[in-house]
């Protein structure tokens, strides 16, 4: 558990603060409204400004949270770990938690009491952590895509115009020649591979009597091409998007011509990639 959280928090820093307290808002807003848990079905007042009035706190709270703790500790501890950002979103829904009760008090009259405090924060943190998972898992991925994006348009780049040569094992076999930026994957079938790359736009292939072994040491030169499972080698130039978990990934190739799976045993290494 100690060495997960150790490990450096994956996400750009800079993010946007508004958009992640803007959505907080919208959260609050629409289980306060549609659902009106917390006795707020109770209200006799306007239910749209009551609504309106716990989101703004949530809202501003966030807003004070990001830019007067959370932003200046990032840029203070390098680098950023998991369990910074564990401790900085908890701090936060509690902060959340006590406004919203405070406010609630104010609204309802309620006295100020311990146990209710209590009550709200435990339903703060409930909803809080729900809405952290949500968000953490689309930053995740949208922070992917974009590390994906910028990869590819610097290989692409780098290699363009390399020809690579995937040697043939058979007496009279004819190796594969193609450049770099047209392979897709291979894979390892029986005592064969079958290689396959872009032809003129279309999913091209060809089988070879080698080895996964043979063909990565043909191709260990170039580090955007990788082992991904024990039956395929990707590259990561033709990554076109990556869906998945760390039970395992599935990579989309040539804008949707061909999907490659990606073992868990592997997973580090694509986020080696990417991440």
């Amino acid at each position: 558990m100690g060495s997960v959280l150790n490990k450096k928090y994956p996400f750009e820093l800079s993010g946007s603060p508004a958009k992640e307290a803007l959505l907080a808002f919208v959260i609050v807003f629409l289980i306060l409204f549609i659902l009106q848990p917390f006795g707020s079905n109770e209200y006799d007042g306007n239910k749209l400004l009551f609504c309106l009035a716990f989101g703004l706190v949530t809202f501003v709270c966030s807003m004070a949270m990001d830019y007067f703790i959370a932003v200046p500790l990032q840029r203070r501890a390098k680098p950023w770990r998991i369990w910074h950002q564990a401790l900085t979103v908890f701090v936060e829904i509690l902060v959340i938690g006590l406004c919203n009760f405070l406010l609630a008090c104010l609204v309802f009259k309620y006295p100020l009491e311990w146990h209710s405090c209590l009550e709200m924060l435990y339903w703060t943190i409930t909803i809080g952590l729900v809405y952290a998972c949500l968000s953490t898992t689309f930053s995740y991925q949208s922070y992917l895509r974009k590390q994906l994006d910028a990869l590819l348009v610097k290989n692409m780049k780098e290699q363009e115009g390399i020809q690579v040569t995937i040697h043939d094992n058979r007496v009279r076999g004819n190796n594969l020649q193609i450049p770099l930026n047209d392979l897709l994957y291979i894979e390892a079938q029986k005592n064969n591979v079958v290689v396959y790359y872009l032809d003129n736009g279309r999913l091209g292939k060809k089988e070879i009597l080698s080895t996964l072994a043979s063909v990565l040491t043909d191709l260990q030169a170039f580090n955007n091409v990788f082992q991904c499972h024990r039956s395929f080698v990707v590259n990561v130039n033709n990554i076109t998007s990556a869906k998945g978990n760390s039970n395992g990934y599935v990579l989309q190739l040539g804008g949707g011509l061909a999907s490659v799976p990606v073992s868990r045993s592997f997973v580090p290494v694509l986020k080696s990639f990417i991440a």
